[in-house]
């Protein structure tokens, strides 16, 4: 089964798909870190298939360049990873990439979801303009574009539970004409990504998509309920402890064994290579503050409020709203709050439960936390890691645990097409 993720991001809701069998015929992405990331784990997935993972591992342990690596990668791999803003200007460039690596194949997929900033609501509410007149709130228009090009069996779009009162809701409704214009029905699921096994509180609309020829029953997505007596610990405590500013890039090992958590999300794969378990640096106030608020809620569960701290750790002159500016991602709860994009600028929202440690979460915690493996690694534009670039791609993205499951549902979909 053919698919091509559209807006792909780091390649979270590629990977679930991955998982289950399908085959990629495209990423097509505007962030240019992102896509050395898509680009690496085209690498991974490629060499795995080849028995020569073991070059994989060495790229994971620092011993061959990011160059090196992709050497080893048939160039049309690599140049299936399409680093262009989708949209009127350059969707006659990408078909013609997309067409190259497609070559008598058929698109039985598309994937994937336009960025979320134009839908959420706190997107909105941080905008001047409430996001109107923003060039993102149309994407779905060159999206459907795809649709009419490549006439997928179904599609698969993902965003924010925003979009549905977003324009009061005028923005879902015109998508969906538009949709049904091109020839698909859609329906609309609420998700929370908790009920799918991910340790992490996110709420997601998935969209399907089917040509309106299918006779077809969608899988009730909402009423997935994936139990689990794991709780958020269990995705740290095999971690070493490391200080603000601290950890390494490539590679560090694990001071613990793993467990099943880790095991049954395919987040540990049997390799002790560690990377990206490094933290940002934090000033002695911030440090404070996290003693602060750790103290609290270990002792008493309480989350801190930000007027409750003293006088002279309180240097924001915005005393009224975001009280809860620094919080604990809580290892006794079964699951965090949820991992956003914002978490590249500050980590103040996203304080290890562990006093002595003393910091904000690591790359790999947040990783973790979105159900990312161990092997997955995030790039930056230049080789070696940029902590920033990997927070904001690690925090746009689907977990692909999630993924794989909605994957998992479809699949029979797929395979069973047929026009009446």
């Amino acid at each position: 089964m053919n698919y091509i993720d559209l807006f792909a991001g780091a390649g979270g809701l590629s990977e679930g798909f991955l998982r289950q069998g399908y085959n990629p015929i495209a990423h097509v992405e505007i962030d240019e870190a992102a896509c050395y990331s898509l680009r690496t784990r085209v690498a991974y997935h490629h060499l795995k298939r080849k028995g020569k993972y073991d070059i994989y591992v060495k790229y994971l342990k620092g011993e061959i360049t990011r160059k090196e690596l992709y050497k080893e990668i048939p160039e049309h791999l690599l140049d299936s990873v399409i680093n262009l803003p989708i949209g009127a200007e350059f969707n006659d460039k990408i078909y013609r990439l997309i067409d190259k690596e497609l070559g008598d194949k058929q698109v039985d997929l598309i994937i994937g979801g336009p960025p979320c900033q134009a839908y959420s609501v706190v997107g909105r509410a941080r905008s001047s303009t409430g996001m109107k007149g923003d060039r993102r709130n149309y994407l779905y228009v060159p999206y459907a574009k795809f649709l009419d090009r490549y006439k997928p069996k179904m599609f698969v779009f993902e965003n924010v539970w925003g979009i549905k009162s977003a324009g009061g809701g005028i923005y879902l409704e015109n998508m969906e004409k538009l949709f049904l214009k091109k020839g698909y029905k859609m329906q609309l699921f609420e998700l929370e990504a908790n009920h799918f096994g991910v340790l992490q509180n996110r709420k997601r609309i998935i969209i399907i998509g089917w040509q309106e020829g299918f006779d077809l029953v969608l899988p009730d997505l909402k009423s997935v309920r994936i139990e689990s007596d794991f709780k958020v610990r269990d995705i740290l405590k095999d971690l070493p402890k490391i200080p603000a500013g601290g950890g390494k890039d490539k590679y560090q090992l694990y001071k613990g064994k793993s467990n099943d958590y880790l095991e049954k999300g395919m987040i540990r794969n049997g390799i002790d290579i560690l990377t990206q378990h490094i933290s940002r640096p934090n000033t002695e106030q911030d440090k404070e503050i996290y003693r602060i608020a750790v103290t609290r809620w270990n002792e008493s569960q309480q989350r801190l409020d930000y007027n409750d701290l003293p006088e002279e750790l309180k240097t924001h002159s915005n005393r009224s709203s975001f009280f809860d500016r620094f919080k604990v991602v809580a290892a006794d709860l079964p699951w965090s709050h949820t991992v956003v994009a914002h978490i590249a600028k500050d980590g103040h929202y996203y304080i290890h439960p562990d006093i002595e440690q003393n910091r904000s979460l690591t790359v790999r915690e947040a990783a973790r936390l979105q159900s990312f493996p161990d092997d997955y690694y995030f790039e930056g534009v230049k080789e070696g890691g940029s902590r920033t670039a990997a927070f904001k791609q690690i925090g746009n993205a689907v977990p692909p645990l999630m993924a794989a499951e909605i994957a998992k549902r479809i699949k029979k979909l797929i395979k069973a097409c047929t026009v009446d």
